[in-house]
């Protein structure tokens, strides 16, 4: 036998056993493409659920952190109480402002539905706070951050010191004690998603200065009266 016989005997496939190689591996792409067709689109939901927990928990902690440090500021001298609007589905309160670049100031920040390019969604928007008696309407809020994007809406309720729950907050002679937020889902026919409370700091003002009369107002004041049947006190002895 020469040696190209024996060369094209030993080396090489044959057709049929390349033919089997090739419907090997068409049935196995085949099996992995029908496997990752019935996992790919859970594990894609189930990840866009996972994101949208995050984001609604960074909107939740900025609501929370923001009412928590609301401040009793009034809006001017000739208004008694403090600058606080609240409404079922609006908030607007004073607080130090923040930021990386802030100045020690006051800002009035307000959250409420704004319109845009991709729908409704609760924003954040803000102003430098200066007196006027116009109240919230004189401020001209910018810099929008949306924060709970539609079909979630977020809605607000006041309670005082009596806690009981109302609706609305504004006029009064002092803040709110405690504001409860609700996250519902308008495509799960309003379904609660969320729901939290939170506690504000400050409700109402320092206690006033007593002001002794025919004295300023650091004057001590004056001694309590004795009572009515309360012995006259014992002689002091001069020597």
């Amino acid at each position: 036998m020469s040696r190209g016989r024996m060369e094209a005997r030993v080396g090489g496939f044959s057709m049929i056993e390349a033919l089997a190689a090739v419907a090997l591996t068409a049935t196995i792409v085949m099996a992995l493409a029908a496997v990752a067709g019935q996992w790919l689109p859970n594990w894609s939901r189930g990840f866009a659920g996972l994101q949208r927990a995050d984001i609604l928990a960074i909107a939740l902690e900025r609501l929370c952190d923001d009412l928590t440090a609301a401040e009793y500021v009034t809006p001017s001298s000739d208004t008694p109480g403090p600058l606080f609007e609240g409404a079922p589905s609006s908030v607007t309160l004073v607080r130090s402002a923040i930021g990386p670049n802030a100045s020690p100031r006051l800002e009035v920040v307000r959250f409420a539905e704004i319109k845009g390019d991709r729908g409704l969604a609760l924003s954040r928007t803000s102003a430098a706070f200066a007196p006027s008696a116009a109240g919230a309407g004189a401020f001209a809020f910018g810099d929008p951050a949306p924060l709970v994007r539609a079909p979630l809406r977020v809605s607000f309720a006041y309670a005082g010191h009596d806690r009981a729950w109302v609706d609305a907050w504004s006029g009064k002679e002092r803040l709110p004690d405690a504001v409860r937020i609700t996250v519902r889902d308008a495509s799960a026919h309003g379904a609660i998603v969320a729901s939290t409370a939170v506690r504000i700091r400050t409700t109402a003002p320092g206690a006033p200065k007593l002001v002794a009369q025919g004295g300023s107002p650091n004057a001590p004041p004056p001694a309590p009266a004795p009572a009515p049947n309360a012995p006259p006190a014992a002689p002091t002895r001069s020597d």
